[in-house]
């Protein structure tokens, strides 16, 4: 991330006007298509993740959906023997069903180096850390295609299962509103200088100690120091409650797969437009 790259120079002249306080970092432990990707990508995970494929599921990780998903999207075997055969698939309100030899391993964002969620408030976000969470939906988002793959999950006897996928148009998903206005930000320099809150709480790394945080403010000039760099295109989302079409705060996480790396930006709806107001790294 470029953020990591700035000199502490850049982050002292910062946050010095700031109040600044410092406090302990716990470590983070990860706990956690219309069409899917090609066949080529997903042979290539299947390959780096051959060993996982050889080893069962950890007991006790369904109880948690990360857990559970990690797994199953690392595991052929675990997709064939956690899927509610023959599958539902339904598209434009026409529903079809596939069976078990007609099933092709789909390794999610595993091939990739990070994946995003998207909460409408800190409640929300506590649902990924919920044991009696019986519901989750995994979302493929495919901006320029305008299209949104749903995999449904539920838990059965305290098992998880894939028992649904759904292709939905983009402009029906609850957060249309937010993943327009996302498409332009990441695209559009000049929109996504506009769209930046006067002061935007920072919360991130110490330069003098990667265990300790700052906190303090930085404003728009500043930002393209430390902006994340965000995907484009292509999210993935899990959804873990009930979504909120009306909601005026967004918290977009973008959280490594093979490292500890998060990046959390909050942005809030004002007078009409969102705006990033906090920057957590």
């Amino acid at each position: 991330m470029n953020f990591r790259t700035c000199s502490a120079l850049l982050l002292a002249v910062v946050l010095l006007a700031a109040c600044e306080s410092k406090q302990k970092k716990a470590p983070y432990t990860p706990a956690d298509s219309a069409e899917r990707s090609s066949q080529a990508a997903a042979d290539s995970s299947a390959a780096s993740l051959s060993e996982t494929d050889e080893e069962a599921m950890p007991t006790g990780a369904d109880e948690l959906f990360d857990d559970f998903f990690f797994n199953f999207a690392a595991s052929k075997r675990l997709q064939l023997e956690r899927t509610s055969f023959p599958l539902r698939v339904v598209r434009d309100s026409v529903t079809q069903t596939i069976d078990q030899r007609q099933w092709k391993t789909e390794r999610f964002f595993m091939n990739k180096d990070s994946y995003t969620l998207l909460f409408d408030s800190r409640s929300q976000q506590d649902l990924v850390k919920d044991t009696t969470v019986a519901h989750a939906i995994v979302e493929h988002i495919m901006l320029d295609d305008g299209a949104v793959c749903q995999y449904y999950f539920n838990r059965h006897r305290g098992l998880w299962m894939l028992d649904e996928i759904r292709y939905q148009q983009l402009l029906r998903n609850p957060n249309a509103q937010f993943f327009k206005f996302y498409s332009h930000f990441t695209t559009d320099s000049v929109f996504q200088r506009q769209s930046l809150a006067g002061q935007i709480e920072f919360v991130g790394p110490d330069p003098e100690d990667d265990f300790q945080i700052i906190e303090g403010v930085i404003t728009p000039d500043f930002w393209d120091a430390f902006a994340p760099e965000f995907p484009k295109n292509e999210l993935y989302n899990i959804v873990y409650g009930p979504q909120n079409p009306s909601a005026t705060q967004k918290i977009f996480v973008i959280r490594g797969i093979a490292n500890e790396l998060e990046v959390e930006v909050t942005f809030r709806l004002q007078q009409g437009r969102w705006k990033v107001t906090k920057l957590m790294t």
